[in-house]
């Protein structure tokens, strides 16, 4: 078990982390903005459930392999690189469609499990966030605390609650400074094409990545 702490230390380190800029704050920000905030949460719930994979892989030791492997690196990244070009492709040809205009019909249009396993897959596919976790867990594991991959997925559950509890303050945060501005239908449109090129941005970012 971990103490008391590394649990605070560990939490803040989290918090901070979940709220730096990235394309995980950036994405629920966008769905928030565009889509309003139950939309914002079951993002935020799909990214923060990538954390469990991430997890397991770390404590069992597989994620070693994507840290010395560059062709494991590499092709990992240019799945998920293919994966954001192509949300941002769909977010591009369905520009005109307004959100949030009528707000009780887009509500009951979209496609939240979609959305789940959108935020699911991107979290997934992004080695960056697989050599992070090998690089901050480790400095908060102590071997006197006992069994090692036990404390691994303790450290899991606590970065996956903490990102999704400030990825959900977020998203609402952003429904609600969307208010105003989805009135115009000339935003909604903008912040169709905006999510495209965010997705674009991210893609050759990953590509382009090194370990």
């Amino acid at each position: 078990m971990i103490d008391f702490e590394t649990f605070w230390f560990f939490l803040a380190a989290s918090v901070a982390l979940a709220l730096a800029p990235g394309p995980d704050i950036l994405f629920v920000i966008t769905q928030g903005v565009t889509k309003g905030a139950k939309a914002a949460i079951t993002l935020a719930c799909g990214l923060s459930s990538g954390v469990i994979v991430h997890t397991t892989l770390a404590a069992l030791g597989v994620s070693v392999i994507f840290k010395t492997s560059q062709t494991a690196f590499f092709v990992l990244k240019i799945a998920g690189a293919a994966y954001l070009f192509y949300l941002a492709y769909q977010a591009f040809i369905h520009r005109d469609e307004l959100v949030r205009i009528d707000a009780k019909k887009s509500k009951e249009s979209l496609n939240y499990k979609t959305l789940f396993i959108r935020g699911f897959f991107m979290n997934v596919l992004n080695p960056k966030v697989i050599l992070f976790f090998l690089a901050l867990f480790p400095q908060f594991v102590k071997e006197q605390n006992g069994f090692v991959a036990l404390q691994m997925a303790q450290l899991g559950a606590i970065f996956m609650m903490s990102a999704l509890i400030v990825f959900i303050i977020v998203g609402i945060c952003a429904d609600k400074a969307s208010s105003t501005l989805m009135q115009n239908p000339k935003f909604a449109k903008c912040a169709n094409v905006l999510t495209s090129c965010i997705f674009i941005a991210i893609g050759i970012k990953l590509a382009l990545s090194q370990r």
